[in-house]
């Protein structure tokens, strides 16, 4: 089943979405137009006096990659929405462009002077890669107010220990032994190593916590922490690959398959800067929001008890509608849209080779209102994405095919502008995972 589609009046004031073949009913009447392919959204050509409104709410499920969305209409998933934010690419443009600034500085060629004594933080200050973060998700938590009636958002406060994390098996005052004990471990575990067996690669079975290192060939019974009883000597392996290697080294273990070996290694290593990303940017996004509607907050364990309970499979979607307390769901959906952040472009006046040379010039300005990469309407050829020229004609490409045909400005009608986004569909879900149960 696809997404509810969003319908405002007239007025653009927001009314309850409908159902896809609804959409396409009052579209087929011309009792409605195309507003917006993105979220998909229809407009209707009159306007409704006293709407009857059921509200929704949106729920958020926020991550360091990704961003899962969904709206909730009476304990029933209408829409979802899967979010892939670019704090990375952020971080390594950044970088890149420090290394350009810093070599021109020792070639004594033309430059900014360094910023180094006389900055200023101001209080709350978030790094350009996590503060992105925050913004994207405000700025599609007020795109789908416009065109839904939201009363509430939801939203996961998550909070990763990252000193339980560091040495998992402390304990004393600080962190007396509870239900929950090592939750945080054991999630930060399921989402680094993919949710399968490190040396097997088996999927969708019960897994262990696994000591890359033996506890017996070094240490989590020291008295004194030391480097092996961090996460990075923690892996996740099947009942069956835990027995085989039992105490072994690892490099004994795997000898014959090397390449495994260089993997796990270098993947142990990896640094916890995702949960450090959720822990820096957690309360900040808590704070825009509620400057936005009433916020109420969930916790991680009770999202997966409720995924847990319900029989859902894991999907960032699906863990945003099991945020917060409930009693029952329906997925009225399974196909929820993808949204990859690619930023809007068009900074930079001119791409530079190795040697720091323009090769090519990146107008700024869009060509007679357009811009490549803008959703069009065609009296003739349909929807599809256009390509302007300075001279003569536009290039159409419509949805769904190869190649593009020569169309004139003034035929076409603008339904979705560049907006720094790329948009895909997700594969359905089995017909087994959309209906609740208990």
């Amino acid at each position: 089943m696809q997404n509810y589609v969003f319908v405002i009046d007239t007025n653009k004031q927001p009314l309850n979405p409908i159902s896809p073949k609804k959409a396409r009913r009052l579209l087929d009447k011309g009792k409605a137009a195309v507003f917006r392919m993105y979220p998909f959204t229809i407009i209707l050509k009159t306007a409704v006096d006293n709407p009857t409104i059921s509200p929704c709410q949106i729920k958020i499920d926020p991550g360091s990659r990704f961003t899962g969305f969904a709206l909730v209409q009476n304990n029933q998933v209408i829409w979802a929405m899967e979010l892939e934010h670019r704090g990375g690419l952020i971080k390594k443009k950044l970088e890149a462009r420090s290394a350009v600034r810093r070599g021109r500085r020792n070639r004594h060629t033309r430059y900014r002077k360094p910023r180094f004594l006389n900055r200023r933080r101001s209080e709350g200050w978030l790094a350009p890669s996590l503060k992105h973060r925050v913004l994207t998700i405000e700025t599609w938590v007020k795109r789908l107010i416009k065109f839904c009636p939201i009363n509430e958002i939801w939203v996961e406060r998550v909070k990763f220990d990252t000193q339980k994390m560091q040495n998992p098996e402390i304990s004393g005052v600080a962190y007396q032994q509870g239900e929950l004990a090592g939750y945080e471990v054991r999630e930060y575990l399921l989402e680094k190593w993919g949710r399968e067996c490190a040396y097997c690669g088996k999927q969708n079975v019960p897994l262990q916590i696994e000591h890359i290192h033996p506890k017996s060939k070094g240490g989590s019974d020291s008295a004194k922490p030391t480097l092996r009883e961090r996460v990075s000597n923690l892996c996740l392996a099947c009942e069956k690959c835990n027995q085989r290697k039992g105490n072994k080294p690892i490099e004994e273990f795997l000898k014959k398959k090397p390449s495994l070996l260089q993997k796990i290694k270098s993947k142990a290593k990896q640094p916890l800067k995702d949960a450090a990303a959720v822990n820096t940017t957690r309360n900040k996004l808590v704070k825009v929001l509620r400057s936005v509607k009433p916020v109420v907050t969930g916790t991680g364990a009770q999202t997966k008890y409720n995924r847990t309970r319900l029989g859902f499979p894991k999907q960032h979607w699906i863990d945003a509608a099991c945020v917060g307390d409930i009693e029952m769901l329906t997925l009225k959906t399974s196909q929820p849209l993808l949204v990859t952040c690619i930023g809007p472009g068009g900074r930079q006046k001119a791409a530079l080779n190795k040697y720091g040379y323009p090769v090519r010039h990146n107008p700024l300005k869009p060509i007679k209102g357009w811009i490549t990469g803008d959703i069009a309407k065609h009296q003739k050829l349909g929807i599809g994405k256009v390509t302007p020229r300075t001279k003569g004609s536009f290039g159409f490409t419509p949805l769904g095919m190869k190649g593009y045909k020569s169309c004139k400005p003034q035929d076409i009608s603008a339904i979705h502008r560049k907006d720094g986004y790329t948009y895909s569909f997700c594969e359905l879900l089995p017909e087994s995972s959309r209906k609740w149960s208990s």
